[in-house]
């Protein structure tokens, strides 16, 4: 598959098959997130890899929806401000670095069959607590990961997104 086929075949997955995941292809898609690119390499990142039930009751928990329930790994993604980069002027990039490499996670699982879906409209403050997040460990996102039950729509970019007139300027903002 080259790589337009993978961004295009990724999708949100919300029904997963209860087939486990092999460990093989877990640290394929944990090694595609370790390679990611981070402002000034300082890599402000933790994973949290959740498979059991209790600890799976946890992030529920922080995010109820019953789909979930049928993932069979949970990937927590956070981020680390004491360690990550800000620029000059106080931006923190420790957001656009975790997008990366959730990004580079994401399309290796879809590389590999499997599915992921990015979940950020949890309650961040109960999942902190359940999983002992220190003070400076902010979780970013809830990963779920497992083989899709339906595959992606590939056709839907067509419809589904602006077209590269409605968003691509040439030199300054206002050339279009």
């Amino acid at each position: 598959m080259n790589f337009i086929d993978i961004a295009k075949l990724r999708y949100s997955v919300r029904s997963y098959k209860p087939n486990e995941v092999e460990e093989s292809k877990l640290a394929l898609v944990l090694e595609a997130f370790r390679v990611a690119p981070s402002a000034v390499n300082f890599q402000p990142w933790h994973l949290i890899i959740i498979k059991s039930v209790e600890n799976k009751t946890k992030v529920y928990e922080a995010y109820p929806r019953e789909w979930l329930k049928s993932a069979p790994i949970l990937i927590i993604a956070c981020g680390d401000h004491s360690t990550s980069w800000k620029r000059s002027d106080g931006k923190d990039h420790m957001d656009i670095d975790l997008g990366i490499a959730v990004d580079h996670l994401m399309l290796q699982a879809t590389e590999l069959g499997l599915g992921t879906c990015w979940i950020c409209n949890f309650n961040a403050a109960v999942l902190k607590r359940n999983l002992n997040l220190p003070e400076s460990i902010e979780p970013v996102a809830i990963v779920p990961l497992g083989y899709p039950v339906e595959p992606g729509d590939t056709k839907r970019h067509d419809t589904k997104r602006k077209s590269l007139g409605e968003f691509v300027h040439l030199e300054t903002f206002n050339s279009l």
